[in-house]
């Protein structure tokens, strides 16, 4: 056995002087093993190429090609969409833990804008930022589930996305808890139990 590791010693050394360590400097042109390798033909960004039909270099990523880590089975959960439209209704368990971890990811991401009740009045309106939607006005009580999802994920208008900020749970969750802000800012008496309603004397 020890002759096997003599011979891999003295095969080692050998190489070494015959083609020298990789970046050691010389004034000899470096001996080119793989010379595909060391010289890979590239393209600068948005050059002209001669080997697609349509003559660019840049390329579109292939159809249905999906980020790691962002495929889901569940469409809806994923996208807020029923196929081509805006889905209703929660994908996740809709908990006093999820209105929880909504109300926290509202209060760190979206109460500086659309303010801690979901009324625009906040710290941004302050400073002059005048155009901060109001959560709880009728129209966006009127959006579906889906639609304050994509909105989340997406941005709209002067409002970015947050598809880097809040996981797909966290969305919904936040979701969620606009929805809750939206049924008390817009609530009544008959949305309360008859024994709320008896205890309140209403």
């Amino acid at each position: 056995m020890r002759y096997v590791y003599l011979i891999f010693i003295v095969g080692v050394i050998g190489a070494l002087a015959i083609l020298g360590p990789r970046g050691a400097k010389s004034t000899r042109p470096p001996l080119e093993v793989f010379p595909d390798m060391d010289r890979m033909p590239r393209y600068d960004p948005q050059s002209e190429s001669a080997f697609f039909s349509d003559g660019r270099t840049d390329r579109l990523p292939v159809e249905g090609a999906v980020a790691r880590g962002s495929f889901y089975e569940n469409e809806y959960l994923a996208t807020g969409r029923k196929g081509e439209n805006f889905g209703k209704g929660f994908p996740i368990d809709v908990s006093n833990e999820a209105m929880a971890r909504g109300e926290e990811r509202y209060n760190i991401y979206c109460a500086v804008c659309h303010g801690a009740a979901g009324d625009g009045d906040s710290m941004t309106k302050k400073y002059g930022m005048l155009t901060v939607a109001n959560l709880n006005d009728q129209r966006l009580v009127d959006y579906t589930d889906g639609q304050i999802y994509d909105v989340v994920k997406n941005g709209k208008g002067l409002m970015l996305g947050y598809a880097d900020r809040l996981s797909v749970e966290d969305r919904w969750n936040v979701v969620l808890y606009v929805r809750a802000l939206q049924r008390a800012a817009n609530g009544s008496a008959d949305d309360l139990t008859p024994a709320l309603r008896e205890e309140l004397g209403l």
